[in-house]
């Protein structure tokens, strides 16, 4: 399992430190955040300790309610449970006795450089936990993202996988990675395609060389990431490998436990393969809406067949 540190998420998102200055190493294993609200009043059954624990204007109002007595209860009964760190999003003020607590447990307490919506400071938390400690694997291949639609291109070494993204990007596309790309499992259903830092921006071309896509074509060039929706293999052409079907059947790759359609595209001398990849991602898209032109074109021929008949 991927670990980052509190000490990664000070520098991140530029928090002060209040407290624990020495235990910035302590390891962050979950991909999501927690509000102590529940607890703060007594209820621990579903507490994940385990987890960032995010103190918000309602948290810091509710303890600053509390007599020093109960106060005193109420944050000791969590931070007994030493979570990682606590994030305040509310400012250094009224937090005078969560440092106490914060320092006497040794866990650290942090704060946002200016106060914060908490509930916008979240989704930008869990998002960083999210991509940094998901599942990981590297393939050899290209990713790219065509018309919006994120997608593999793979296929045997010199099979013309880079060349094919040039034409792509040519065209007005956007380079992902090329060679290595990192595949992160988001969740059960989304697969991340990014590089692995080394080859960003760069695209390798048989008898040209490195090339940095971004000084070439310019930023509309290149993204950082994208959704994976398509796996394209390109192989050499075999003939009568493939039929002149109506609508081809999607095969599958299992990536992580995450299936993504698969589509096999055969090489030729004179066959347009970056327009065959744009077109397998536009289509793509109009069946994900619900439109099949194989459908539309037997309706056609249904009714045409009626219309003989009367």
């Amino acid at each position: 399992m991927k670990k980052i540190t509190v000490e990664d998420l000070v520098q991140k998102f530029s928090l002060k430190v209040l407290t624990g200055e020495d235990q910035l190493q302590k390891v962050i294993t979950q991909p999501r955040v927690h509000r102590p609200g529940l607890e703060f009043v007594g209820h621990f059954d579903f507490f994940p300790t385990e987890q960032v624990q995010i103190l918000g204007r309602k948290e810091v109002t509710y303890l600053h309610k509390l007599s020093h007595e109960e106060r005193k209860l109420r944050i000791g009964n969590i931070v007994h449970y030493h979570p990682p760190c606590f994030i305040a999003t509310t400012g250094e003020e009224d937090l005078t006795y969560l440092i106490h607590h914060c320092a006497e447990q040794e866990i650290p307490l942090l704060i946002t450089s200016k106060p914060q919506i908490t509930s916008e400071f979240i989704p930008r938390l869990d998002g960083y936990l999210t991509k940094e400690l998901a599942p990981e694997m590297a393939i050899h291949g290209v990713c790219m993202n065509v018309s919006g639609i994120g997608i593999l291109i793979r296929g045997s070494s010199g099979v013309g996988k880079s060349e094919t993204a040039h034409t792509l990007i040519r065209r007005g596309h956007r380079l992902v990675a090329d060679d290595i790309v990192v595949l992160k499992r988001l969740s059960p259903q989304t697969i991340l395609g990014t590089h692995d830092e080394k080859t960003k921006e760069f695209l390798a071309l048989r008898s040209i060389g490195l090339l940095n896509v971004v000084r070439l074509y310019g930023r509309k060039a290149f993204q950082d990431e994208t959704r994976i929706t398509l796996d394209i293999h390109l192989t050499k052409w075999e003939k009568d490998a493939l039929y002149n079907e109506l609508e081809q059947e999607f095969h599958y790759t299992d990536y992580m436990g995450v299936k993504i359609p698969s589509i096999e595209i055969q090489l030729q001398p004179g066959r347009d393969v970056a327009g065959l990849i744009e077109v397998a991602a536009n289509n793509w898209y109009l069946k994900e809406q619900g439109y099949s032109a194989a459908e539309e074109f037997m309706r056609r021929i249904e009714a045409d067949i009626t219309k003989s008949d009367m």
